[in-house]
């Protein structure tokens, strides 16, 4: 059994995330990596570009989007992301009817009975693609009352169901368009889990029961094929060669990205006192992270319509050296 130190097994997971680009189309991308976080639609239109071909752009993952190569949704839990049709069918095969006995207690609350739901998926039936506002506005009219967490919880119920997804763009606005639904592959778990951790890997156990909310027992079994190894002691998972990309340097990852959500447990990359630099408020809303050779250093901002020039806030001590390539890397950062 091959055993990771906490640097080695860094540097492996940064090249299976694919931090450094790759070759590959953004559909490939996401295709390779299963799903990508993607509850923040800025933040994971520039995670799968800067894992993308050299010159990729947020334009040419939103035409993925627009060709339906590309799909963002509620696969495994409460939270969207970002991944391919395929894929979205095998998981909510796996997940969707756990998701909705998890939620009978809230649609109780929000007085959603069947009655109400299948109504709204009716209401919506003769149109296309709609942005939300849209969505909301019929279901008004149709005396729905989408106010109060209903609406949003109305377009959730149906996603988990494979009804319809957020899938093509009207501007910067993604629409919610209805499911093309393909079948679901028999026993898909193995494929999914091999290639969660051929993406993220070394992973544990619990990392990929977490990522993929299913019980430790059912994810189990899909561990055959894996090799087994051990960082700093304790026990994980490799699938396919193993990466050795050496010294990786300064890189900028987006806000919520898989590098950090990827895990149960974030020690490895982001020990306790950067996560609280990640999440200031504790509130979910994760910022972009500076990594120096694997390790989360602090946290950086793009420049944006009102935010003329980036910036980043350290966290962990840095050589003068290291803080000039940080620089240089916020300066530089293609993917506005």
């Amino acid at each position: 059994m091959r055993s990771f130190t906490a640097v080695e097994a860094r540097r492996a997971r940064w090249a299976n995330h694919l931090l450094g680009g790759s070759g590959l189309t953004p559909t490939e991308v996401v295709d390779r990596a299963v799903a990508l976080q993607g509850q923040d639609l800025p933040a994971v239109l520039r995670a799968i570009a800067m894992r993308s071909a050299p010159g990729t752009t947020v334009d040419d993952v939103r035409a993925a989007f627009d060709r339906g190569e590309l799909v963002r949704s509620w696969p495994m839990r409460g939270t969207l992301f970002a991944t391919t049709p395929a894929h979205l069918t095998n998981l909510l095969s796996l997940t969707a009817e756990r998701i909705h006995r998890s939620t009978t207690k809230r649609r109780a609350e929000l007085g959603l009975d069947t009655a109400t739901i299948n109504r709204a998926r009716e209401v919506l039936a003769p149109h296309g693609a709609l942005t939300r506002t849209e969505v909301l506005a019929l279901w008004t009219e149709a005396g729905l009352a989408p106010s109060g967490g209903r609406g949003y919880h109305l377009i959730f119920h149906h996603a988990v169901s494979g009804l319809w997804h957020w899938g093509v763009f009207r501007g910067k606005v993604q629409l919610l368009t209805f499911t093309d639904r393909g079948r679901a592959v028999e026993d898909p778990l193995p494929e999914i889990v091999r290639r969660v951790v051929a993406s993220r890997g070394p992973m544990t156990e619990s990392d990929i029961a977490w990522w993929l909310k299913l019980p430790k027992t059912q994810v189990r079994p899909a561990l055959d094929g894996l090799t087994e190894v051990s960082v700093e002691g304790a026990p994980a998972w490799v699938a396919g060669e193993i990466p050795d990309p050496g010294d990786t340097g300064v890189t900028l990852a987006p806000a919520f990205d898989e590098w950090i959500l990827g895990y149960e447990n974030r020690d490895l990359t982001a020990p306790p006192a950067m996560m609280r630099a990640l999440v200031p408020g504790k509130n979910g809303v994760f910022r972009p992270p500076v990594l120096v050779d694997g390790t989360t250093v602090g946290t950086w901002q793009q420049r944006t319509a009102s935010r003329r020039e980036p910036s980043f806030e350290l966290t962990e001590k840095v050589n003068a050296a290291t803080r000039k390539r940080i620089e240089a890397a916020v300066a530089a950062w293609p993917h506005e």
